[in-house]
Order: structure tokens, then sequence, then C-alpha cells
């Protein structure tokens, strides 16, 4: 359990990054998910912040986690 929510936090956190990067250069563009999501309109940097607060905090819970 500790392995898969370590794995769900650097994914939450690696899309944030790319969102990020696709937001200041253009890069990323086919591999980020916010980009295709119609609802968050233009605060793109923000919904990427909060993705990668979010993904850290997910990484470092999951450290947290007895076996």
């Amino acid at each position: 359990m500790k392995r898969v929510c370590a794995s769900i936090g650097f994914l939450v956190f690696l899309q944030g990054a790319a969102g990020l990067v696709n937001e200041w250069t253009g890069w990323f563009r086919f591999w980020t998910l916010i980009r295709r999501l119609d609802f968050v309109g233009p605060h793109t940097s923000f919904v990427s912040i909060v993705l990668i607060v979010t993904g850290v905090a997910v990484m470092v819970a999951a450290d947290r986690i007895r076996e």
C-alpha cells in the first residue's frame, strides 16, 4: 500500500510539474491532463501548483504509512 500511495503521489506531482512547464514554455503539450480539462479554463497555473502540493503531500503521507 505504501508503494501504491507513493506512486500515485509521484504521478500527481509529475502532472502538476508538466502543467507548469507547459504553461511557461509550451512543452509537454500531449503529456498533461490539465490541458484537456475544459472546466479549468484560464486557471491552469493554479491547478498545476495545487497538483504539485497535493502530490508532495501524498508522497509524505505514504512515508508515514507503517507496513
